[in-house]
């Protein structure tokens, strides 16, 4: 039996030190006073209403979240479902649609009349079918952006701005900008997975009923005595046979082996003895921070109720704008309230502060041609001197990613929900 200590409380360092804890004996540190990372889920008593609001991780489905839901199986915590559509609302120009249904399509109702609006839907299939297409004969390993892409093949600027680069920038929570910077071949691979590139057989999408921290205490009770919150840990060192914490206080702790589950940034400003191998990986996936609100004004809406969405996203002139996208938790969530709950990311300013109800900020990880080859090195840096590194961060940024990078360190460990070998059928 080895001692693990595991640094982080988000999915991927709970995931990983709910499998650890089967075979060894696991310690949680976490410099926050709660843990959970983006799982955030806010006990809401306004004008009222008693509400449990997720303001972090949300959604998952049934097609791309294989082992998050196994996960959920083993712990007993249930889903429900619910509906994920998307709208795009230019302020500039007043133009909106929600492409939910057709009734929403048209929720706007004068697009019905204009050309522009049918050339869109047109140019939504045929870069529908393109992607599949690319997708089934086989993705390049060429470097071609996303940007590059739709330029190369004519998409209007129009169908760009107002369907693609909102969609992706409100997935990775980036900017339109930076979406063009997107690697193709994961951009469209992360489409198909997700049936982003369907029309129907769409996947199924769910939340967790009570909010998704309802998974924290059982996913926790077997290791919950050996979490230490507010944990001041100043560096990480390596020996021969053993890892080393040092805290602000002047104590060492001693372990067998350690699993950073926090971002990679923060990983790397831990390591006191970081190799090069780990500063210039760690070093290329950099994240960035979002403002998330949580609040009742639907100002931050489409103007039409009919276009209202479950994810929201406002166009701006400022392409480089972090995504301003807002969520129906409503419509997410199936609440069941008077008032309408959003949650807003990077539109503080635009939010009246009379109807703020609390305020976050988050941190995403940035995909873009440098941090996606730093991915394919983690081999050169994870499961080295007795260190290891978990987090969304090494595949795609979502919940399920965290599980899966948890999943792949106790695979070295002997207890993994599932073997690489099942994994890569599920995968690809």
């Amino acid at each position: 039996m080895k001692h693990i200590a595991v640094i982080g409380s988000g999915i991927a360092g709970l995931t990983s030190a709910y499998l650890l804890s089967k075979k060894h004996q696991v310690s949680v540190f976490e410099k926050n006073d709660y843990i959970g990372g983006h799982t955030a889920t806010i006990d809401v008593n306004h004008k009222g209403e008693q509400l449990a609001i997720d303001t972090g991780f949300i959604v998952f489905n049934n097609k791309t979240y294989p082992l998050f839901l196994q996960l959920l199986d083993e712990i007993g915590v249930g889903k429900q479902e619910t509906e994920m559509s998307f709208s795009v609302h230019n302020l500039q120009t007043g133009f909106e649609y929600n492409g939910h249904n057709l009734n929403t399509l048209f929720a706007q109702r004068r697009n019905i009349v204009r050309p522009r609006f049918w050339h869109l839907i047109s140019e939504i299939l045929r870069f529908n079918r393109h992607c599949k297409d690319l997708h089934t004969n086989g993705l390049k390993d060429d470097g071609q952006t996303l940007g590059e892409f739709l330029v190369e093949h004519s998409y209007s600027r129009f169908f760009c701005e107002h369907y693609i680069l909102p969609m992706g920038a409100a997935i990775w929570s980036s900017s339109v900008e930076e979406m063009e910077a997107f690697e193709l071949k994961f951009f469209i691979r992360f489409f198909h997975n997700h049936g982003l590139l369907n029309v129907a057989d769409r996947p199924q999408w769910y939340v967790i009923p009570g909010g998704s921290k309802q998974y924290i205490a059982p996913l926790t009770k077997s290791f919950a005595e050996n979490i230490t919150l507010n944990a001041d840990i100043q560096s990480v060192t390596r020996q021969e046979n053993s890892v080393t914490l040092h805290f602000g206080n002047g104590d060492e702790l001693e372990f067998d082996e350690v699993v950073f589950a926090c971002h990679s940034d923060q990983a790397l400003a831990l390591l006191g003895d970081a190799s090069a191998e780990e500063k210039q990986v760690l070093g290329d996936i950099p994240y960035q921070a979002n403002s998330v609100v949580l609040h009742t004004d639907t100002k931050l809406l489409p103007k039409r109720k009919k276009a209202w969405a479950s994810w929201n996203y406002q166009l701006t002139s400022n392409r480089s704008r972090p995504a301003s996208v807002t969520y129906n938790m409503n419509i997410l969530q199936g609440l069941q309230a008077k008032n309408t709950y959003c949650v807003t990311l990077n539109q503080e300013e635009d939010i009246k502060p009379e109807k703020i109800i609390e305020k976050f900020e988050y941190h995403h990880p940035m995909f873009n041609l440098t941090s996606m080859k730093a991915q394919q090195n983690r081999s050169l840096i994870c499961g080295q001197r007795h260190t290891h590194f978990v987090g969304a961060y090494w595949y795609n940024g979502f919940h399920e990613d965290g599980v899966r990078s948890a999943n792949d360190v106790a695979e070295r460990f002997d207890c993994q929900l599932q073997s690489s070998e099942h994994l890569s059928k599920l995968y690809g």
